[in-house]
Formats: structure tokens, C-alpha cells, sequence
């Protein structure tokens, strides 16, 4: 479901501001690019790109760190409503506005993407990404390779099913580029509606299958 919401936000917010907003490895190279050519202003607008995406990062973790110390459960509502409510803030503004303010608002996008990655990586420990595909099909072409020499049953049950699960973010991705891009010429910056509904339903399974793990443990004591 976030790895959706990364691709939607990915490509709608490439056509609307003409930025890349889901990672920034693009962004070194273009502010390397810039430097080197003398555009220190230009330059300095990507490396603040950079610090946007670390800056989302470095205050998911903080709010995961804080929280887990007064109530666990809350550690993924509260980042993912703080990205929600970024989201629904951006869908509504007026187009010009958009155009006007296209490098601030691929801040706040890259803000976004840096704690909704920083999650994921914190709570999965550092199994999955959903912001970015490098680090996926590195992995990816790992285990496939691997899939030829580790023959135990074992072995084999666990890769597969780490395949499984890297083809699957890797395709929802793609998929939601492709939702966010026909969705972004059809209703404009709206379309993030369609990731803020995801992250939605996102909480609400998280706090659903909560509730029903609780209810197991409860009855098999």
C-alpha cells in the first residue's frame, strides 16, 4: 500500500512540478551538475531537495523513537497522518500556486516520502524500502542468484518468499506511477486523494489486524 502511494506520488509530482519527489539520488547528480558549472543558487535548491527527504527521515525516526516509549501502538498513525495531512494539503492547492511554489512544494513531497521511507525501514528493520526501486532490484537480483545455491528447503521457503515480497512492492509501485500519472491528467494534484485514501486504509488495517492479533493471543492463553 505505501509503496502505491510512493508511485502515485512519484509521478504526479513529476508532472506537476517537474521534480523528482520520491528519492534523492537524482538530486546529487544535478546538484553536482550545477555546482560544477558555477550555479550555486540552482545548486543549493537541490541539495536542499536532499535535506528535505533526510530531514523527513531523520523526524519519522524521532517520532518512532518518542512514542515508543509512551505507546507503542500509536507508532504508525501519528507519521502517516502527519504525511496524510501534507498530502491533503497539496491536492488542494490552485494550480497556480503549484506552478509558483514548485520547488517548496517538492520539499515538503520529499519531506513526506523521506518519513513514510524512514518507517518502513525503522519497523521492518531495514528489510523494506517503499519510496525507491535501486535498492529493491539490487536486492532482488541478489536472491534470484542466490535461489541457484542455497538448495536446502529452508532456504529456499525464505527466499522465495523475500522475492515474493520485492516483486510485489516493486509492482505496486509501478503501479501506482501509472495511477498517479493518469490520475495527475485527468484531475490535476487531486490525485493525491487516491494516496491519502490509501494511507487511510492503510491505518485501518494496521489498527484492524491489531485488534484481532490481540483478540488471538487473548483467547489462547
Amino acid at each position: 500500500m505505501l509503496s502505491f502511494v510512493a508511485g502515485i506520488v512519484n509521478v504526479s509530482g513529476l508532472f506537476a512540478v517537474k521534480r523528482l519527489t520520491t528519492n534523492v539520488t537524482g538530486h546529487f547528480a544535478f546538484f553536482a551538475d550545477e555546482m560544477a558549472k558555477k550555479n550555486v543558487g540552482l545548486g543549493l535548491v537541490y541539495l536542499l531537495f536532499i535535506l528535505a527527504f533526510l530531514f523527513g527521515a531523520f523526524c519519522s525516526n524521532l517520532l518512532v523513537e518518542v512514542i515508543s516509549k509512551i505507546n507503542e501502538r500509536f507508532i504508525n498513525s501519528i507519521p502517516v497522518g502527519i504525511e496524510i495531512s501534507i498530502l491533503l494539503f497539496i491536492a488542494f492547492l490552485h494550480p497556480s500556486t503549484v506552478e509558483t511554489h514548485a520547488n517548496a512544494l517538492a520539499c515538503w513531497l520529499l519531506f513526506s516520502m523521506g518519513m513514510q521511507n524512514a518507517l518502513v525501514t525503522s519497523l521492518s528493520n531495514s528489510v523494506v524500502r517503499t519510496t525507491h526501486l535501486t535498492g529493491l532490484f539490487t536486492d532482488l537480483g541478489i536472491e534470484l542468484s542466490q535461489l541457484f545455491f542455497y538448495k536446502k528447503e529452508e532456504q529456499q521457503k525464505k527466499l522465495r518468499s523475500s522475492v515474493k515480497l520485492r516483486l510485489t512492492i516493486i509492482f505496486f509501485f509501478f503501479f501506482g506511477g501509472v495511477a498517479g500519472g493518469y490520475g495527475y491528467l485527468v484531475a490535476g494534484f487531486k490525485v493525491l486523494l487516491l494516496a491519502v485514501a490509501t494511507l487511510i486504509g492503510a491505518l485501518i488495517y494496521d489498527s484492524v489486524k491489531f485488534k484481532i492479533v490481540t483478540m488471538k493471543r487473548k483467547y489462547l492463553r
